[in-house]
């Protein structure tokens, strides 16, 4: 599926900048992208990253300053109107009505997209059941827990069937069990032929829901394909080990096992070294004793086959679990 016309969405040389007095702030530089009917889109970032920009774009929701983005065939800038038929858009904050029931406000949304009260309350009625909201749908949603708003959020964004969902960290700020149930309805969403765009901070949500996930850093596209390629690009096991020496015994540690021949890479993070070696299980003994013989003391030490996290850590030099979204995070970029 390479043929332009194909994707559902399509961005080409797409850029933005931000300027105050002081700067120029280039917070998206030049991104392409495909994303093809009925997949789910993962977008992965550390925070300022441009993902927020990039969203904001694609959605209409700032002006693209150069380059193009189609979808369904239209022109985010120059159709703008025609696009926004074409889309749903779940903000984290969500858009529903806290004094109305979520009943009354699929009905609204509905209607504010042209549907006749019939059709709306059809469409209602199948998405109260699709995304299990029968149970509440009567009451208001003020008296809704935080997992059943981002299912009404979810449907009101779909009420008008379109043909992408643009979900911006759906899931945030919901505990496990909420999670979980959330990532299944997205699975039917997908499996119903949805179209979706997903930006979340869990590594997690990103493996188990996406298609094809992309990583941005400093505005540009730093890697895109599958979870499982992305992770063979890293083709090595990741040791983590913590000591008890200070700063200065674990420079000396990473010195040292990075000279090994068995360590490909060995970096140093904040309280721990993360080595990458062919095999994990012939690599840790040799580790040990290692450390061992030159009289340093482990804490910890762990063995895994390549993450996502190891995917960001490779490609934009920090853990992804590490670079947590603190409040008012990308509000500019």
């Amino acid at each position: 599926m390479s043929a332009k016309g194909q994707a559902v969405l399509e961005a080409h040389g797409l850029t933005k900048t931000f300027r105050t007095r002081k700067e120029k702030i280039e917070a998206v530089r030049g991104i392409d992208m495909e994303i093809w009917p009925g997949e789910i889109f993962g977008f992965l970032g550390p925070n300022g990253a441009g993902k927020t920009t990039t969203l904001r774009m694609l959605s209409t929701l700032l002006p693209i300053e150069s380059g193009q983005a189609l979808v369904s065939g239209f022109d985010v800038r120059a159709n703008p109107h025609q696009v926004r038929k074409r889309i749903g858009y779940v903000s984290q904050l969500g858009g529903s009505d806290r004094l109305a029931t979520g009943r009354e406000d699929l009905l609204l949304q509905g209607e504010l997209y042209g549907m006749s009260r019939r059709e709306a309350e059809r469409r209602a009625d199948e998405l109260i059941d699709v995304l299990d909201l029968k149970e509440f749908a009567s009451r208001r949603v003020q008296s809704y827990s935080g997992g059943q708003r981002r299912r009404l959020d979810i449907a009101l964004g779909i009420m008008h069937r379109p043909d992408v969902l643009f979900l911006d960290e759906p899931t945030t700020g919901l505990d496990p069990q909420n999670r979980a149930n959330l990532w299944v309805q997205i699975g039917k969403l997908r499996d119903a032929g949805t179209t979706i765009f997903l930006t979340t901070h869990y590594l997690e949500e990103a493996d188990a829901l996406s298609n094809r996930l992309a990583i941005m850093d400093h505005g540009r596209l730093v890697a895109e394909g599958t979870s499982r390629q992305l992770k063979q690009q890293i083709a090595a096991d990741s040791v983590i080990v913590s000591l008890q020496e200070d700063g200065a015994g674990s420079d000396a540690a990473k010195k040292l096992l990075a000279d090994q021949d068995y360590v490909r890479e060995a970096g140093a993070e904040a309280d721990h070294l993360r080595l990458y070696v062919d095999d994990g299980m012939t690599a840790l003994p040799k580790i040990l004793r290692l450390l061992d013989r030159s009289g340093m003391t482990i804490k910890t030490i762990t063995l895994s086959e390549p993450t996502l996290d190891d995917v960001f850590l490779r490609h934009t030099g920090r853990s992804l679990r590490d670079a947590g979204r603190p409040a008012g995070e990308e509000r500019q970029q």
